[in-house]
């Protein structure tokens, strides 16, 4: 199957882009070098809407790299501002869809984990309550089916940890199709994982309605 390698513009209006990332673009500038969303989002701003020098577009989130779906950057200093302080508040609401290699215990649940980052293997272990430096992950779930030894699984996480997501279903035996840093089996041939961003939900920054993006996964099942 043929995935998208080009950004998606989802929403533009004068304080917020929303953008549907493709897998393997970083969001940002990395040490890799790599074409980032942030640079492909800045480019288009500019011939869009044809401004001369530099354009200011606000980081509020970010996706993994190998990981596909809605992100949204701030126009300006206000929009990004407020959009941050939603994500600080808990007031967004993030659903995405993944495969798992094998099975998750049970059809639906919500998981509380307490996750510490290892800086020396740079990756993220789930820990023990009141360990040092652990940070609280809260990730409601539900199985949406079961075919071929392979889980098909909506998560909406109420909270925004790195690679929260991941370590959860890992943890549970289960990693995401292609994630070989979190145990599973093989990588997937463009080093994606089968890990999507399926929608956003978030406060307009100035407007009473809020923001309610969505983007359909790149591979299939879902």
């Amino acid at each position: 199957m043929s995935l998208k390698t080009e950004p998606e513009i989802l929403l533009c209006d004068n304080h917020v882009l929303g953008l549907a990332k493709p897998v393997c673009m970083p969001t940002v500038p990395d040490e890799s070098g790599d074409h980032s969303l942030l640079d492909w989002a800045r480019e288009w701003v500019r011939q869009e809407f044809k401004k001369p020098g530099g354009v200011f577009l606000g980081v509020v989130h970010r996706l993994d790299r190998p990981v596909s779906g809605v992100v949204v950057f701030g126009r300006t200093s206000k929009g990004a501002s407020r959009l941050s302080d939603a994500w600080r508040r808990g007031v967004v609401a993030k659903t995405y869809l993944g495969i798992c290699e094998g099975e998750l215990p049970g059809e639906r649940g919500a998981w509380t984990q307490w996750l510490v980052k290892d800086r020396a293997r740079n990756l993220v272990v789930v820990a023990e309550e009141g360990s040092k430096d652990a940070k609280e992950a809260r990730t409601d779930w539900r199985v949406l089916k079961v075919a071929g030894g392979k889980t098909w699984v909506e998560l909406k996480p109420e909270t925004g940890r790195p690679h929260q997501l991941r370590v959860a279903c890992a943890s549970l035996g289960a990693p995401f199709v292609g994630d070989v840093k979190y145990g599973a089996s093989s990588p997937l041939p463009d080093r994606s994982i089968r890990l999507h961003a399926a929608s956003l939900a978030i406060p307009h920054p100035v407007q009473e309605e809020g923001l309610d993006l969505s983007c359909p996964a790149p591979f299939p099942g879902l």
